[in-house]
């Protein structure tokens, strides 16, 4: 077994091979950009090497200094976990020649699979069945026309050399096909600098169903299941889960021996991922061969019980397969969400941001959480926006899926907008729930998906007021725990406990009027009043509503409260206003000190005419001055105290009288 290794990646998938190694006595050495310089995977590892700037390209794509500083720290092999260099040939052939151990399969297998067109025709000669279509060199507009119209439509136009959704094109009829393919082109250019194009019969309900494959360098190889990822979105995956659902054991076995004829064709070794398109008759064909570990291969080892980390450790170094095939045994069910800053209300547009409150889930055996983020992290627009991958097992589907929407809940996140409650009307909608799955699944419920959710919003705006007013009582805001600016009831001199809070929810801004009693606080929203009582236990409200309990997260960054109810987050920016007497009553007459303190300074006498906001003494309590204003134009019809005499709360200080009076 290797004694270090360098890892060739960043975020969650840096950290769970760390994790990994470390378990297996490897020690690890990372490396990171300049934006990555404080990350949760730097920390973890044993030490840490700066590549360059934020850009991809000039830190984690430099393959030639990586390799250089795993040499440099004499790590005798480099995992590249997915993405970044963890399919590039180039980069596992540089390793071979330097004698450092690349964990991940031959230089030859990854350049079979890397071409998407080369691919199909290696599987059609091993026997893989394959899709209807066209993968040859022949690019001609008018050539890929014919052979549209041989295909039949709909088809899909998808650039051999791509991934991640780019450069493809469903077509439906043969008059989109001129436009469509010249938009693919241009895309796939763009993209991989190459537009070359494969054409393949577009299944109008399929599901992607892939199978894990494991071959080591002594002629074994085996399939650990399959995994359904049908629910996705611009072609990339949200939602995983192992096994498929309605999968017979004679589907499963059918497809995991076409995944290691697969792996076999092209004398694979380590681990690798046959991803296959299953039709509504139970037929499957090869879609195509990653070459690394997939993102979402914790579902897996949740039902096998397996690390698959350290199996690519343990064939890397040279050792078998720790199971044969009918080693494999499979229990119980998992699902997997990813958990993305990303607004899907806008078209899933990526969000970025610094995580002001992180809280996750508690891990169990039932719940797992792959993050390479920690609270206070900045998501960069960089780097993909995954914060992390959420995973769940029980025994069965159903279980599972309770198991997921409870962990959806307890997963909150401030400062970015994330896609956990989008998860969550996800797991929750019943074709889900009742397993109703193929790869459009999202589009075909897009009215219910993104149906707005508004009915807890005014018990939001009401949980924040009284989170207002309990952190107001809270004496670390203030040197002075006993300073009246602590007190939650809105009190000011000559001013009754009323006051008004205006919160910003979006584009909407709500008012509401709160009063501290004894023992409650009275709230007035839209001409609605509720009797509430709240305690703040660190981060958790626990609050009465009327005649309903709750218990709620909130926190709070600078201005903004961020309230959780369920999977959804409210957050409101907020400006307090203290009513004054004039505004709660006609009783203007007096002004009365509504607590212990010295007269400093008397500005009036008897018989003068005062402004509104004119100040009229100067009081001192609690080692601060205070001024008492005017609420209105009036006379002075008397003053009480002079200067340097104590007064008692509620002593009457200043007598007015106003026009109408």
């Amino acid at each position: 077994m290797f004694r270090k290794i360098l890892i060739a990646n960043r975020g969650e998938i840096a950290c769970r091979i760390i994790e990994t190694a470390h378990k297996l006595g490897i020690r690890c050495v990372a490396v990171y950009s300049e934006a990555d310089a404080n990350a949760r995977h730097v920390n973890m590892a044993d030490e840490a090497f700066l590549l360059g700037p934020a850009p991809s390209k000039d830190s984690y794509l430099k393959a030639d200094k990586i390799l250089q500083i795993a040499k440099a720290a004499g790590a005798e092999a480099i995992h590249p976990g997915y993405g970044f260099l963890s399919e590039n040939a180039g980069f596992a052939k540089a390793c071979d020649a330097a004698g450092v151990v690349f964990i991940g399969p031959p230089v030859g297998a990854i350049e079979a699979m890397g071409s998407k067109s080369a691919a199909k025709d290696i599987m059609a000669k091993a026997g893989v069945p394959l899709v209807p279509g066209y993968h040859g060199d022949e690019q001609a507009p008018d050539f890929l026309a014919k052979e549209a119209e041989k295909i039949g439509y709909p088809l899909l136009l998808k650039a051999a050399y791509g991934g991640g959704g780019k450069g493809m094109r469903v077509v439906w009829q043969q008059s989109e096909f001129a436009d469509a393919l010249a938009g693919a082109k241009r895309e796939a250019m763009a993209g991989f600098g190459n537009d070359k194009m494969l054409m393949e019969r577009y299944l109008t309900k399929p599901r992607h169903v892939e199978i894990q494959v494991f071959a080591d360098n002594h002629g074994n190889a085996v399939y650990l299941a399959e995994r359904d990822c049908s629910i996705q979105r611009r072609h990339q995956k949200v939602i995983e889960e192992a096994p498929a659902p309605g999968f017979t054991e004679a589907q499963r076995q059918s497809m995991g021996d076409a995944a290691v004829k697969a792996a076999q064709a092209i004398d694979y070794r380590g681990a690798g991922t046959v991803e296959f398109l299953f039709d509504e008759d139970g037929s499957f064909y090869f879609m195509e061969m990653n070459t690394r570990l997939q993102v979402e291969h914790p579902v897996t080892e949740m039902i096998t019980g397996q690390d698959l980390v350290k199996w690519q450790l343990l064939v890397a170094s040279g050792q078998p397969l720790p199971l044969a095939q009918h080693e494999v045994s499979l229990h119980g069910h998992a699902i997997e969400v990813r958990v993305y800053a990303e607004d899907p209300d806008n078209d899933f547009l990526p969000a970025t941001g610094k995580l002001t409150y992180l809280r996750q889930p508690e891990a169990s055996r039932y719940v797992r959480v792959d993050s390479g983020v920690v609270e206070n992290d900045e998501i960069s627009p960089y780097y993909d926006p995954m914060i992390a991958k959420l995973i769940v097992w029980d025994e069965d589907r159903d279980r599972a899926i309770s198991r997921m929407l409870r962990a959806l809940d307890d997963y909150r996140i401030a400062g970015v907008t994330t896609n956990l409650s989008f998860l969550t009307s996800l797991v929750e909608h019943p074709a889900f729930v009742a397993a109703e799955l193929d790869t459009n699944f999202i589009e075909h419920h897009q009215e219910s998906l993104f149906a707005p959710a508004t009915k807890e919003n005014n018990q939001a705006l009401v949980l924040a007021a009284l989170y207002i007013l309990e952190t107001q009582k809270q004496p670390q805001s203030c040197s002075d725990a006993f300073s009246p600016w602590q007190f939650s009831h809105g009190w000011r001199l000559n001013e009754q406990p009323m006051q008004l809070l205006n919160l910003q929810h979006q584009e909407q801004s709500h008012q509401l009027q709160l009063q501290q009693l004894q023992d409650a606080v009275l709230v007035q929203l839209d001409g609605q009043q509720l009797r509430c009582q709240a305690r703040l236990q660190g981060d958790e409200l626990i609050a009465t509503l009327g005649e309903h309990k709750t218990r709620v997260r909130i926190s709070q960054y600078q201005d903004t409260i961020s309230v959780f109810i369920r999977h959804h987050r409210y957050d409101f920016s907020y400006q307090t206003e203290l009513l004054t007497e004039t505004e709660l009553s006609d009783d203007s007459g007096s002004l009365t000190a509504p607590m212990n303190g010295t007269i400093v300074a008397v500005l009036v006498e008897a018989g003068q005419q005062v402004k509104a906001g004119q100040t009229l003494v100067v009081m001192e309590a609690m080692k601060m001055e205070y001024s008492i204003k005017a609420p209105t134009d009036a006379t002075v019809k008397a003053v009480f105290y002079q200067a340097g005499e104590l007064v008692q709360d509620g002593a009457e200080l200043v007598e007015l009288e106003t026009e109408d009076a």
